[in-house]
């Protein structure tokens, strides 16, 4: 073994002790993921303002995006109330700090388990009267949250989200990484292999087949569901930053516990197929937006 590969492991393996919220950082400073999502943000907001009367103060609910950068856009445009709700208090915590020193009170947040809350008619109306002053809100996004629920209950989310939550003219955004690939570059094959060949898992996670499921609830049926796939890159000049992603994207330590033989193995192919090649990681992601009450074709 060269000392170069070598050592490159020796840094891959102190990655994989980072914590996720510092992971997600690198992911959201040399990645363009952040500005895909703010993009179709933006067609979005683009679409509520033709419809909705220009003086009203719009609200919205973040679900499990916590600290993310898009938090900047929705404070501008969401004068009526940007509410912030996810598990991890360290995130919540990063929002809390700048909220003091920005001075942006209309932020509010709030710590719990999506999973828990949405998943009953009644802990869902509960949340809207206490949590969100008994007001449905203008939008509701899920910004790479769903992977921490199994999609066979995203029927259940969507269902309590849309019919309790969301305003009667609003809309839901939802962007995940797309279940397959065949393209060894990308963090779907990444996933599906390493998982697939140490734990026998495969990412069932299919944001796009969720479309043709909601069209079948007559809760939706006069929704409009619209669907988008993108690619994102990421690279960093720095093998240690570029690790802590690839973690991030393995689910370790959360969910996966890679032995130290499987980290190593994990770690030498990245170095050979992305590190030495200058080769930059390639996410497929999945955009679903659903219009509620909308009396034109909206964007995404």
């Amino acid at each position: 073994m060269n000392s170069d590969l070598q050592r490159c492991i020796e840094l891959g393996l102190e990655a994989s002790s980072a914590k996720m919220c510092q992971e997600d950082r690198l992911w959201s400073r040399y990645s363009h993921d952040k500005v895909d999502i703010g993009e179709v943000l933006a067609e979005v907001l683009r679409t509520l303002s033709k419809d909705l009367p220009l003086r009203q103060k719009l609200r919205a609910l973040s679900v499990g995006s916590s600290s993310e950068p898009q938090l900047r856009i929705l404070e501008a445009a969401f004068q009526g109330g940007v509410y912030l709700f996810d598990l991890d208090e360290k995130a919540l915590d990063i929002v809390k700090e700048r909220i003091q020193r920005q001075s942006t009170h209309l932020v509010r947040t709030i710590n719990g388990d999506y999973t828990k809350t949405f998943f009953t008619g009644s802990e869902t109306k509960q949340f809207l009267s206490e949590k969100l002053e008994g007001r449905p809100v203008e939008l509701i996004t899920l910004h790479h949250s769903l992977y921490y629920c199994r999609a066979a209950d995203w029927r259940s989310l969507f269902d309590n989200l849309y019919g309790t939550v969301l305003a009667d003219r609003g809309a839901m955004h939802s962007v995940l990484m797309s279940s397959e690939s065949k393209e060894e570059c990308t963090t779907t094959w990444l996933y599906n292999h390493f998982a697939g060949k140490f734990f026998g898992c495969r990412n069932d996670q299919d944001l796009l087949k969720l479309r043709p499921q909601l069209r079948k609830d007559p809760m939706f049926k006069k929704a409009e569901i619209l669907t988008a796939t993108h690619r994102v890159r990421f690279f960093v000049k720095d093998f240690k930053k570029f690790m802590a992603v690839i973690w991030m994207i393995l689910l370790y330590p959360n969910v996966h516990k890679y032995s130290l033989k499987q980290r190593e193995e994990i770690t030498e192919f990245v170095y050979k197929h992305f590190w030495i090649k200058k080769r930059p990681l390639i996410q497929s992601q999945d955009h679903v937006v659903v219009y509620k009450g909308i009396g034109f074709k909206g964007l995404i």
